[in-house]
């Protein structure tokens, strides 16, 4: 690589093979960083639900179940309140979902994010001083409003912002800030864990911290290319791509291409949601369903959400099950490290068959200990404990290298641009569905199904395995704006699609 005019690093030349510029460089790193919102609130809600100052001041009869000797552990935290606070983020952010596409594609993609980044800040604030548990999840209730903006925006920006033959790794940092989020919430929890009486209230006012790097952040970075044409704003357009794509590049071939995918959109009357049930768009439509229904029964919602609440069920204190959550946040971003350098060399499709095998095989062996080794009033035996350990730290690592990134990278491209942000929009509101009903209905499974609960989700994951084997097409190094070819090209959906001209593929990655 050498470096070009105005600081790039260029990576080749012409459209598809452009300069990763520095602009290209922090905005993505700024959109991305929106995944701290969504990380956050995760990790802190799994940490507060076994810290004593949180429990003792809205779920005191959740402390007195975990001092009495005599209680299931599969059902310690088992309360239809605990629930709703959980689930009320999820509800919001599905609700929120349903209006973020209309809005990101009205309003731009970093308008967007600035209204997310906002909303989160207030809710934050809520939590903060709240004094009963409405307030609460009042409050939650806005942090779930603020995802479901970010969580569509962000990925989309990336996705349009990235050069084609780095597009994977860019929009898997998505994920990666996701999981710094989750590292960020429990160090923070390690640290007001021991914190008598307000300990609770440092843990959910650390928030305003992430809101305000999105606040900033979006504020200050170029809107996407595709987005400006959308909106008619093809001046503009044109200054953001050439500020992305650097002084040295041409980008008159990638301009046209956008310009192309807008005018398609002006040519249907219909709104672009209702434009997903025409028969050309049918895979998109079950793309974006599909693949956000498996995301969330991969159990990584469950999973992450309760990890400090699974430790302590096998046995570890309060203190060492958050230090055990840690330990797995470290795993996790190192396994997204590793998927985004390798999702642009061997695609997308075979980090998804890798992934898939690995968590079927530690949810089955959690599965296994659980139900022969987790007693009704006796704990878990030590050595078993820490392979509970082992095998959440080899899930992530699965997790992490196939549909943890992925999921993103896949439903931020894979669709036209005049359908794109109201498809996103759809996904977002089913995930949020889907993870509102797992966030209320987890600690139940556990109490009535109790080790049957990883199985279940054991045999989700080898169901997704084999309808990515038949299914998906492979996007690796094809332009964002050429996807429609690949679709075209497909043995299955190519009966759908109307027929465009061969994508320009780039190398197959990285040198």
């Amino acid at each position: 690589m050498a470096m070009s005019e105005g600081g790039a690093l260029a990576v080749g030349a012409g459209y598809g093979d452009s300069e990763i510029t520095f602009t290209v460089v922090m905005s993505c790193l700024t959109a991305a960083s929106s995944g701290l919102l969504l990380g956050y609130d995760i990790g802190i809600t799994g940490g507060l639900m076994q810290m004593e100052s949180f429990l003792q001041a809205f779920f005191p009869e959740i402390l007195r179940k975990m001092s009495n000797a005599q209680q299931d552990a599969y059902c310690i935290f088992q309360s239809q309140v605990l629930n709703a606070f959980i689930s009320s983020f999820y509800l919001a952010g599905m609700l929120a979902s349903l209006v973020a596409g209309h809005v990101t594609r009205t309003l731009g993609r970093k308008n967007s994010m600035l209204i997310g980044g906002l909303l989160f800040l207030a809710g934050a604030l809520l939590n903060f001083t709240a004094i009963n548990i409405s307030m609460l999840i009042i409050g939650r209730i806005l942090l779930g409003v603020a995802v479901g903006f970010t969580r569509l925006s962000a990925p989309l920006y990336l996705a349009e912002i990235a050069p084609a033959r780095w597009r994977g790794a860019f929009t898997s940092t998505f994920h990666f800030f996701l999981n710094v989020g989750f590292f960020m919430a429990d160090v923070v929890n390690y640290g007001t864990n021991t914190i008598p009486r307000w300990g609770w209230r440092l843990s959910l006012g650390v928030g305003i911290v992430p809101a305000a790097v999105i606040i900033v952040g979006a504020a200050l970075i170029p809107d996407t290319p595709n987005s400006l044409v959308l909106r008619g704003k093809a001046d503009e357009a044109r200054a953001s791509l050439r500020r992305i794509r650097g002084p040295a590049a041409d980008i008159d071939a990638e301009l046209n291409d956008i310009i192309q995918a807008a005018e398609e959109d002006k040519r249907y009357e219909s709104g672009a949601l209702r434009r997903l049930g025409r028969r050309e768009y049918r895979p998109h439509l079950v793309m974006a369903v599909a693949l956000t229904v498996f995301f969330e029964l991969t159990g990584v919602t469950v999973v992450s959400l309760f990890t400090p609440l699974l430790f302590y069920t096998v046995g570890f204190t309060n203190q060492k099950a958050i230090l055990g959550s840690i330990i797995t946040d470290i795993v996790s971003l190192a396994s997204i490290a590793a998927a985004a350098l390798a999702v642009d060399r061997y695609g997308r499709r075979s980090l998804f068959f890798v992934g898939g095998v690995v968590m079927v095989v530690s949810m089955v062996a959690m599965a296994w200990i659980f139900g022969a080794q987790l007693g009704t009033a006796s704990g878990m035996p030590r050595g078993y404990a820490a392979a509970v350990v082992v095998l959440v730290c080899v899930y992530t690592v699965g997790f992490g290298v196939s549909w943890g990134p992925l999921s993103w990278v896949v439903t931020s491209e894979m669709f036209p641009l005049e359908v794109r942000s109201s498809a996103l929009g759809l996904s977002g509101a089913i995930g949020g569905l889907l993870s509102f009903a797992q966030a209320q209905s987890f600690v139940e499974m556990l109490c009535r199904f109790m080790y049957g609960t990883f199985a279940y989700y054991a045999g989700w994951v080898v169901v997704m395995t084999v309808f990515v084997a038949v299914f998906l097409p492979e996007t690796k190094g094809v332009r964002i704006e050429s996807i429609g070819a690949v679709w075209a090209q497909h043995w299955y959906w190519k009966r759908f699609v109307k027929p465009v001209p061969a994508p320009a593929k780039q190398s197959d990655g990285p040198a």
